[in-house]
C-alpha cells in the first residue's frame, strides 16, 4: 500500500477529525498543532495564541483510493476559507485555514485548487487559507482523539461538529466509510 501524508489546518481539530476519519482511503488522523514556534506544545499553550501553531491534522492515505486533490475538496467544502484566524466562534491564529504541503506536488495541487476556487467566485469573499511548506507537526493530547466520537451529546459536539459532519455525508456519500454511511 502507498501511503501519502497530508496536513491540513481548518478550525478546530475535533471537527476536522471527525470529518477526515470517515473518508475511504485514510488510514489515520492524527490531531495536533502545526506551524508554528514552540517545541512541544500543549492545548492550553496554543489556546492562548503564542505559540504561532494551527490545531492540524496529520492524515495519512492511500492516494489509489483518495487523491490530495479529493482531500483537499474536503478542506475547502467543510469549513470557511474567507475567514481570517476563525471558524464560526472558534476565535485565534490556531483556527486558522492552512495547508502546510509535504513536498512540491503537494503545493502545486494545493496552489491550483485555491486559485480554481478563486476563480468560480464560489466565495463572496477572499480565501485566506495560507499555502506553505510543512515544518513540524506535534501530536495534541491523547483526549483529543476521537473527540467527537466519544462526546457526541455535548453542545459543542451537537451544534458545530455534528452539522459539519451531516454536510460531508450529504456531499460525499461516495467517499464515506462504510460504517459511517447513515
Amino acid at each position: 500500500m502507498n501511503k501519502v501524508i497530508a496536513t491540513l489546518a481548518n478550525g478546530c481539530f475535533w471537527c476536522t477529525e471527525a470529518i477526515f476519519k470517515r473518508l475511504k482511503g485514510v488510514i489515520f488522523v492524527k490531531s495536533g498543532y502545526s506551524g508554528g514556534h514552540s517545541k512541544n506544545p500543549n492545548y492550553e499553550q496554543v489556546c492562548n495564541g503564542g505559540t504561532g501553531h494551527a490545531e492540524s491534522l496529520q492524515i495519512e492515505f492511500d492516494p489509489s483510493i483518495i487523491s490530495y486533490q479529493n482531500l483537499l475538496d474536503v478542506f475547502w467544502y467543510t469549513h470557511d476559507p474567507t475567514t481570517l484566524n476563525q471558524q464560526g466562534n472558534d476565535i485565534g491564529t490556531q483556527y486558522r485555514s492552512a495547508i502546510f504541503y509535504h513536498d512540491q506536488k503537494q503545493k502545486e495541487i494545493a496552489l491550483k485548487s485555491k486559485e480554481n476556487l478563486e476563480k468560480q467566485n464560489i466565495y463572496s469573499a477572499p480565501i485566506v487559507t495560507e499555502i506553505t511548506p510543512f515544518t513540524n507537526f506535534y501530536e495534541a493530547e491523547n483526549y483529543h482523539k476521537d473527540y467527537f466520537d466519544r462526546n457526541k451529546d455535548y453542545p459543542y459536539c451537537r451544534f458545530v461538529i455534528d452539522p459539519k459532519v451531516k454536510k460531508l455525508l450529504e456531499k460525499y456519500s461516495t467517499k464515506v466509510k462504510d460504517e459511517y454511511k447513515i
